[in-house]
């Protein structure tokens, strides 16, 4: 949801802050609504669609939490932020009880506030994705799932390679989903109709790669009774998907640089070459060119695979595909196990979306079948993750702060999002109620 197009409502009875909150909205393009009593906001609420309410706490008459009330049995959709200069341990819990989606300390600042409506925005996009019917593939997307600038590109160079022959290098991380790529680019060829081929060739021992790869005459060596076909040959006609090249010896790139070059394959004991017509697709998962220039990759082969080269990004750099990876693999395993797919709580998303995920999409997927199989509750919450996903939520844009300023303010954030339960709590934060207790005093104790 753009700028332009979100509508904001500020509720405040102090016409200073009123004016200074809306002010700022305005110049960052949002379209904004004032009203200087909760009476005066459920009037606006009536007659104007609303995306978000930012209001204050503490209001003669009618308060904030009753606003709050209001609008989480009327509108649903709207997603809200409180305001207040009496920030407390026991008011944040209340609020987020309530339904407030952010706590905002008076006094904030204006990146404050804008990071609070961001994410609260960001929020309502995610809910409208994973909380979404069944993840919709893109046509001509190969069953790629993503939205993001960067899928896009990857999508747009698999469309051009797959239109011609050339051979293909494939780069990315572990688990970023090279050989859906590879299938993607086979699939969409002319070369449709033929075999496509996987090769792991980090998980074929040395010795026997060459025979896998290029097949064997009977009596070659000692227990080849019977003439074999390699993986070259099965995939004449269509392509072959060299995974990890990088994994293979210098004597077998030597052997694979004789195939890119004049199309030959020889099998292990025969006499003659055979002619093959295969369309090679390599990965990898290292830096070919740093192997190149320390000597461990032939450079030959490096530019003869390297004619169309596509990069695959990491999860970290396509982050608002996550959302609907995650939408796509609750699906998709909760049909596998005759059950309702689950919902995350907007914590959980959180983590999820700050999360590095060194295992990329592979890594992503394995927990969401965890979380479909081992959690019972209909709703998937942040003690259900794994421990070293707990604390990946903290916000690199935050102002710098004290450190038991930032100590209070997260303790404040898990309370909220446990609604307030300290046995729960005090597991997250990995000590004893009694500690727990202690520090909520302390949060909850104004500097003298």
């Amino acid at each position: 949801m753009t700028a332009s197009k979100t509508r904001i409502l500020v509720v405040d009875d102090a016409p200073t802050a009123l004016d200074i909150v809306e002010r700022n909205l305005l110049q960052r393009g949002y379209v904004v609504f004032t009203a200087p009593s909760v009476a005066d906001a459920v009037k606006i609420l009536d007659s104007s669609s609303i995306d978000i309410v930012i209001t204050d706490y503490k209001m003669p008459r009618i308060s904030g939490l009753d606003l709050i009330r209001h609008i989480r049995e009327n509108y649903l959709e709207i997603e809200v932020i409180m305001i207040t200069g009496y920030a407390s341990v026991k008011g944040a819990v209340e609020a987020v009880k309530m339904g407030a989606e952010e706590y905002l300390p008076k006094p904030f600042t204006d990146e404050e506030l804008f990071g609070a409506v961001e994410r609260v925005l960001n929020k309502q996009e995610l809910r409208k994705v994973v909380l979404g019917e069944k993840t919709q593939v893109v046509p001509n997307s190969y069953g790629i799932i993503g939205e993001s600038r960067a899928i896009h590109k990857v999508l747009a160079d698999i469309e051009k390679a797959a239109a011609s022959s050339a051979t293909v290098l494939v780069l990315g991380e572990s688990g970023t989903g090279k050989e859906l790529v590879a299938r993607a680019i086979h699939y969409s060829s002319s070369r449709a109709s033929a075999p496509f081929v996987p090769v792991n060739c980090g998980a074929i021992p040395e010795k026997l790669l060459e025979s896998e790869l290029f097949g064997y005459m009977k009596g070659a060596f000692t227990g080849a009774t019977e003439s074999r076909a390699g993986f070259f040959q099965t995939a004449d006609g269509g392509t072959i998907f060299l995974d990890e090249v990088s994994e293979t010896s210098p004597g077998m790139q030597v052997k694979l640089l004789r195939v890119l070059q004049d199309k030959l394959v020889s099998m292990v004991g025969a006499r003659r070459a055979q002619k093959i017509d295969v369309r090679i697709v390599a990965s990898s998962n290292k830096d070919l060119r740093t192997m190149v220039k320390n000597e461990i990759f032939r450079e030959d082969l490096f530019f003869r695979l390297n004619v169309i080269t596509i990069t695959v990004p990491p999860l970290r750099e396509r982050r608002d595909d996550i959302p609907r990876l995650i939408s796509h693999f609750a699906a998709k395993f909760s049909e596998d196990m005759g059950k309702p797919a689950p919902s995350f709580s907007d914590e959980v998303l959180q983590v999820l979306l700050n999360y590095t995920w060194p295992g990329n999409i592979r890594e992503l997927e394995n927990l969401i079948q965890r979380l479909t199989i081992m959690v019972d509750a209909p709703s998937i919450e942040v003690p259900d993750l794994p421990t070293i996903m707990r604390f990946s939520a903290g916000s690199e844009d935050a102002p710098l702060r004290s450190l038991a300023e930032e100590e209070a303010a997260y303790i404040r954030k898990v309370l909220a999002s446990v609604g307030g339960n300290k046995s729960r709590a005090a597991q997250i934060l990995d000590i004893d109620r009694k500690t727990l207790r202690e520090k909520i005093r302390q949060a909850d104790t104004p500097p003298e």
